[in-house]
């Protein structure tokens, strides 16, 4: 029994109830191309944007197959359908879609994915199952483990099917679909349909009909791009003030690593946002459990990876933010994908930082989307768009309910109009995050600000200085974070070597003594107090304590020049102090002079382009006779020779015989013997090793 939906699609009646139970009065373009008659029972490859409803497609594609004209499901056994997700999130999705979509139908839906326990979805399987949902590592384990037989299946699904082959799953696929029915249906949904796309299609599916359901246009008509030009400092402070700017019910904040994810959560917590980090470190019961105060409405802002990008679907979730520049079209267009969904409207904001601008444009234009570009909301934009949130809040005109007559009547009695609206005010705001002061960005790039003296300040003492390695890079986020200060109260930093002076405006004095406490100390030990201004006269110590307190020395006076020591490596005579020998006698009979040491920038080669310096001639310089080498060869000593130094000659007539114990012919022991001569210092034994020679000259 089958009823028609306003668009003439034919359906199983449980599927048409739980569609008009959901709020279905028509279907979307993709859904309604899969129910085509024409289509019926053949091979799909699919091609829709994110956010077109490809789940609930698949889901009303397959029920022919396996509903054929019963109005229920009979009792489970083997797996019927079979539906192939990427990522977790995404499986865990299409399960919640496929359940209240197949509710009516007692449909049982077992799911197969990672980070669960394995156990527990073995014994699902083994009770039986009409449909089966999972990621392609743990259904392929399951297989090879014979706890999910695939023989009996009608229908495989393999929703974004490109993710998978970019995740590295390809090995995983062709493992479950060849262990599946040759005979059964397969159906392939596919963003985009790449060459590898083709090649598994052909290879797993029988003639395909190919299915192109939403144009891109049309896949974003209800998504606003903005792109904000930020300088790369103000990042941070520019998604805070879009956050604000909007305040939405739901926001998307995503980052590309797991670190930014981190530190963005831990500053919107400081914030006061109500926030939830999704990564791929977080356990599979964190990621639920973050998913899940989304829809609660307990948090409002979640930090995600890409691991967010595909299949996460929030209800209201009305703000997407870049704070990371997406790496291609597709994660741009995934990304933002993510609002904008079941005719909804949606905002989803780029933080450009300027040096990106070109690169961003580009990436626009292969994603086919226009944006509107502009800086980022300043301070005063947020706050006014607060005045108009606090003015329009149905709160302020709803009726009033019997219950709060009663207390009403008693403010009105107690309190005046003012003070009431000062009230109603004031609680307002305090739950609310102050927005950030953002620096212009011109056309040509962000307007340096003119940096002004505090009119009222004041100037406090640190007990660091340089010689305790103090730095302003530290200091200053170490006076936020203990004096409960802002960037806006902290002027300037004198660095001394055993202290440091900071001016603070006057307006945060009372505020910044009041968090550092009666003690007077800030981390670390570090003790602070009130001081007088810095002597304009004395320049502060920004040199390192190493260096400032050992300052380089400077030459001293010339003085009489002492007698060289030779140097080991040369082997000429020294010269007399002079150029020529006519200069260096005094007179006939006069001792020569000390010879001047020689610097070492006279003994370095110089360069070609460099004036030479006029040489005079020198004298010849006679060189020692080189030693020859003794005609007789050392005698070889033995213990008792090394012992008796008389004795370390050989005796007459033994030349050339072996000693006692050596073999004839044999090599000598002790090593190598250098020939005597003068100077030679007899062998220290037998065996002991080749004494250094000694120093030439």
């Amino acid at each position: 029994m089958t009823t028609a939906l306003p668009t003439g699609a034919n359906l199983p009646a449980p599927l048409a109830q739980a569609l008009a139970d959901k709020g279905y009065d028509s279907l979307t373009s993709v859904q309604a191309a899969v129910l085509d008659p024409g289509r019926a029972g053949h091979d799909l490859l699919v091609s829709a944007q994110t956010g077109s409803g490809k789940t609930v497609a698949f889901g009303l594609a397959m029920a022919a197959d396996l509903m054929d004209d019963s109005a229920s499901f009979s009792a489970p056994d083997a797996p019927r359908a079979l539906i192939i997700a990427p990522t977790r999130e995404l499986a865990l999705q299409v399960q919640r879609e496929l359940a209240w979509l197949y509710a009516p139908a007692g449909a049982v839906i077992a799911s197969c994915v990672g980070g669960m326990d394995p156990r527990t979805e073995r014994r699902a399987l083994e009770r039986g199952a009409h449909l089966v949902v999972g990621t392609p590592g743990r259904l392929r384990d399951h297989l090879e483990r014979g706890a999910l037989d695939l023989a009996a299946l009608q229908v495989a699904v393999l929703d974004e099917a490109d993710e998978m082959l970019d995740l590295g799953f390809r090995e995983d696929l062709e493992f479950i679909l060849q262990s599946a029915a040759p005979e059964r249906r397969t159906l392939m949904f596919s963003a985009t349909v790449s060459p590898q796309i083709e090649r598994l299609a052909q290879t797993y599916q029988r003639a395909a009909q190919r299915v192109v359901a939403t144009a891109l246009r049309d896949a974003h008509a209800d998504i606003s791009y903005r792109a904000l030009t930020v300088a790369p400092a103000e990042t941070e402070n520019a998604i805070v003030n879009v956050l604000r700017y909007y305040e939405a019910r739901n926001a998307l904040v995503f980052c590309k690593t797991r670190a930014m994810v981190n530190h963005l959560t831990a500053r919107f917590n400081n914030r006061g946002f109500a926030v939830v980090a999704l990564s791929g470190e977080l356990a599979q019961d964190e990621r639920a459990r973050a998913l899940q105060m989304m829809r609660d409405g307990r948090a409002r802002v979640c930090v995600a990876t890409d691991v967010a990008a595909r299949g996460i679907d929030l209800p209201g979730l009305e703000l997407v933010i870049h704070a990371d520049l997406p790496s291609n079209r597709e994660a741009l267009l995934h990304r933002s994908g993510r609002t904008g969904r079941a005719g909804q409207k949606g905002v989803s904001v780029l933080i450009v930082p300027f040096p990106a601008r070109r690169r961003t444009e580009r990436l626009l234009q292969s994603a086919g989307v226009a944006a509107e570009w502009g800086p980022a909301p300043t301070a005063a934009e947020v706050s006014a768009r607060d005045h108009e949130r606090l003015l329009a809040d149905p709160a302020l005109t709803a009726p009033e309910s019997p219950e709060e007559q009663a207390l009403i009547t008693m403010m009105i009695e107690r309190f005046t109009p003012r003070e009431l609206a000062a009230g109603v005010l004031r609680q307002y705001f305090a739950a609310r995050s102050a927005p950030e002061d953002i620096a212009p960005v011109t056309p040509d790039g962000p307007r340096p600000q003119p940096r002004t003296e505090f009119n009222r300040s004041i100037w406090i003492r640190l007990g660091i200085g340089t010689r305790d390695r103090a730095e302003p890079r530290w200091l200053l986020p170490m006076l936020c974070r203990t004096g409960n200060l802002g960037k806006t109260d902290i002027g300037a930093i004198r660095l001394f070597d055993d202290h440091t002076l900071v001016q603070l405006h006057a307006d945060s004095e009372e505020r910044f003594f009041h968090a550092v406490g009666a003690d007077g100390q800030l981390e670390q030990g570090i003790t602070v107090s009130r001081a007088a201004p810095p002597d304009p006269a004395r320049r502060p110590d920004r040199r390192p304590a190493e260096k400032a307190s050992s300052p380089r020395p400077r030459p001293s006076a010339p003085r009489e020049a002492a007698p060289a020591r030779p140097d080991p490596s040369d082997d000429r005579k020294p010269r007399p102090h002079g150029g020529t020998a006519a200069k260096g006698r005094q007179g006939a009979d006069a001792p020569p002079r000390p010879a001047r040491p020689q610097r070492r920038d006279e003994r370095a080669p110089r360069s070609d382009d460099a004036p030479a310096r006029p040489q005079t001639p020198q004298p010849a310089r006679e060189k020692p006779p080189a030693a020859k080498p003794s005609a007789t060869p050392r005698p070889r000593f033995d213990a008792a020779a090394a012992r008796n130094p008389s004795a370390r000659l050989d005796a007459p007539g033994t030349k050339g015989k072996p000693k006692h114990g050596a073999k004839p012919g044999g090599k000598p022991k002790g090593g190598p013997k250098r020939p005597a001569g003068p100077g030679a210092k007899p062998a220290r034994g037998g065996n002991a090793r080749p004494s250094r020679p000694p120093r030439k000259g």
